[in-house]
């Protein structure tokens, strides 16, 4: 991964996230393989990252993170948006569209339609 991705990755880091627990309450660890399948291995998050930005982010108010233990795993704390991160995460998606809006005006980028 190149500097320019991972610049890129920081910055979508919470948006990528509060998306991810917004279809269901999931742990890091899901979160992280979650993101590497879906981006096709283009973004990778390491747990031992995600983790600290989940508790920024129970911490700000924007999920909630309650522990769960299943017979014969290890316990497991799971991670759920909240009202307050549903309007950040619309905040976010909006402040992306626009700005890829822009780029693709400014860089002559095609969409396909």
């Amino acid at each position: 991964m190149n500097n320019e991705t991972r610049a890129l990755q920081k910055s979508s880091a919470e948006l990528i996230v509060l998306a991810l627990v917004e279809q269901q309450p999931r742990h890091g660890y899901e979160i992280a393989k979650l993101i590497e399948a879906r981006s096709k291995g283009k973004l990778e998050y390491h747990v031992a990252s995600l983790y600290p930005m989940l508790y920024r982010m129970e911490s700000k108010g924007w999920v909630e993170g309650r522990w769960v233990e299943k017979a014969g795993e290890r316990r497991r704390r799971f991670y759920r948006i909240t009202s307050q991160g549903r309007k950040v995460l619309e905040k976010q998606r909006e402040s992306w569209s626009e700005f890829f809006e822009a780029l693709q005006r400014v860089a002559g980028i095609q969409t396909a339609s």
